[in-house]
């Protein structure tokens, strides 16, 4: 543990040319004492490390000094390209691995390039959940699980009361959720009971399989899978504008080609895919009167109950 951390010190003063105890302390997560003793430690080992006295002082490293300890193993390669999602590779249990690839990778900057990786996140951020969404802890599947993916693990795990053998081929996180891949399923994380990574096992890995075509072609068959219903709208020009606004995302292509011609004042009407008329109602609430149901009937007995309502109030 303290050979990691005094390797971590080493490439802190590389990269970012010099920085105060207090400064190391916060990096390193640890006493400004420790790091006094580290830099001792150090500097008796033969590692060129000084004090600046005075104002705005702090310790660094002799010019000229380069360690030969910036090579990266797998392990650090991988989470580093996985940097620009942080909140995620905490989740799955990468997040020290992460710190150390990054300041491998920014020691081996040359001095006018060391800036870059504070100046990305100056003017880059990736919040990846949704707005209103409670900051809930990880899923306690999600560690084990990204271990098994990252070694091509199988996995025994419960999952909604069954047992399961799978083999995890990639993590997705959407909208905030976890979701595990095999070859040909998808699992969210949160459902999952006890998972035990068979470590001493390996699956054979199809080298074709993309886990990012794989996720969009089952994302788009969830949704399509939920939209079941039609509705039919007759829309006025306005209406037609906001139909982008009302619309799930995955069901306006399909009600843009269903729009007839437009009669004398410039309605049309088009087919929209809904999850249910029920559903639909709320949808079609938004239109105000720049939307006219005409199918199901149900539905449209629903828009004229509401509003008689909003006439008795508002009339």
């Amino acid at each position: 543990m303290r050979a990691a951390r005094l390797m971590s010190l080493i490439l802190l003063l590389q990269s970012r040319g010099g920085m105060t105890a207090a400064e190391l302390a916060r990096e390193l997560e640890v006493s400004e004492r420790t790091v006094h003793r580290d830099v001792l430690a150090l500097s008796e080992a033969g590692v060129p490390v000084y004090a600046d006295r005075g104002r705005g002082g702090g310790y660094r490293l002799l010019d000229g000094y380069r360690t030969r300890l910036t090579g990266l193993d797998r392990a650090e390669a991988e989470a580093l390209f996985l940097s620009g999602v942080p909140g995620a590779l905490r989740e799955m249990g990468l997040g020290e691995v992460a710190a150390t690839a990054r300041l491998k990778a920014a020691a081996a900057l040359s001095p006018s390039l060391r800036d870059a990786p504070a100046t990305a996140a100056q003017r880059f951020h990736l919040d990846a959940p949704g707005w209103f969404a409670s900051e809930n802890p990880p899923p306690a599947a999600l560690t084990p699980l990204a271990r098994a993916v990252w070694g091509d693990h199988p996995v025994t795990a419960r999952y909604r009361e069954a047992e399961r053998t799978l083999e995890p081929y990639g993590l997705v996180l959407k909208g905030g959720v976890w979701y595990l891949a095999t070859r040909t399923a998808i699992y969210r994380v949160d459902r999952f009971g006890d998972v035990v990574p068979h470590l001493d096992r390996r699956f054979e890995r199809d080298r074709d399989f993309d886990l990012a075509a794989f996720w969009a072609e089952r994302a788009a068959e969830f949704i399509r899978s939920l939209l079941r219903e039609r509705v039919t709208l007759r829309l006025s020009p306005y209406g037609q504008r906001m139909l982008r606004f009302v619309a799930d995302p995955a069901a306006l292509d399909d009600a843009l080609a269903s729009a007839g011609a437009p009669d004398g004042q410039g309605w049309v009407t088009v087919r929209l895919p809904v999850e249910s008329w029920q559903v639909a109602h709320g949808q079609v609430l938004r239109f105000g009167p720049d939307a006219e149901v005409l199918d199901p009937p149900e539905l449209r007995a629903l828009m004229a109950e509401a509003a008689a309502r909003m006439n008795a109030l508002y009339g």
